[in-house]
């Protein structure tokens, strides 16, 4: 049988990660293709359980290297239980985030030392790798936009790692950057501004290869 493909959405707040990566997996399934769509940190019981602890919802804060910590946790449980035998089963996986956003906000954002998190996230994931991922770039004024849009449409507010600051996500968009420039073959990066269905378009004119 042969093994699924892995694809994982990517980038900063409010960038529409979410609703492309729900988008990709309805076309899948339109397609007959066999897939399943995961979020990071989630996807299984207990790393839901971590998600609510990194979003704030937990009895205290934790302090960056717990923050790393924790992110990784959830991820080798997700692999361990969901992406890797889905894969093997020939099932696609599509991700809302992956490795490169722990690289990007616990390592550039948190400056927590880049060596050990790539270190630490390829014993978390048993170095997999996504066979593509997509960067959805946004400039820091119009993600703010979004967000602020997203607040007063849902009426939740934001949670701890939204509200850290223009720096900190300053230094994110970044990272991401650094990654898409390190590993062209894999990260293609999308203008997050377009409209949402001219996004899904490139989006299919950069995967069709893959099917």
């Amino acid at each position: 049988m042969a093994r699924g493909r892995f694809i994982t959405f990517e980038g900063g707040e409010g960038c529409g990660k979410s609703t492309q990566t729900r988008r990709l997996g309805a076309a899948l399934e339109r397609m007959g293709v066999k897939s399943i769509v995961t979020r990071e940190p989630g996807g299984t019981p207990l790393a839901e359980s971590v998600r609510r602890l990194l979003k704030g919802e937990g009895p205290e804060e934790p302090c960056d290297r717990c923050e790393l910590l924790l992110f990784l946790a959830a991820r080798a449980q997700l692999v361990e239980r969901v992406i890797r035998p889905a894969l093997e089963a020939g099932t696609w996986v599509v991700s809302d985030r992956f490795s490169d956003s722990t690289y990007a906000y616990q390592g550039c954002g948190r400056g927590l030392p880049l060596d050990f998190v790539s270190a630490a996230d390829a014993f978390a994931c048993a170095s997999l790798r996504p066979d593509a991922t997509f960067l959805l770039d946004l400039p820091p004024e119009a993600a703010a936009a979004r967000m602020r849009g997203r607040e007063s449409a849902t009426g939740v507010g934001a949670d701890r790692i939204e509200l850290a600051g223009d720096a900190f996500h300053a230094r994110i968009r970044e990272g991401f950057a650094e990654l898409a420039r390190r590993e062209p073959e894999r990260i293609i990066t999308i203008d997050a501004s377009l409209a949402p269905d001219e996004v899904e378009a490139a989006i299919w004119s950069h995967l069709k290869p893959l099917l």
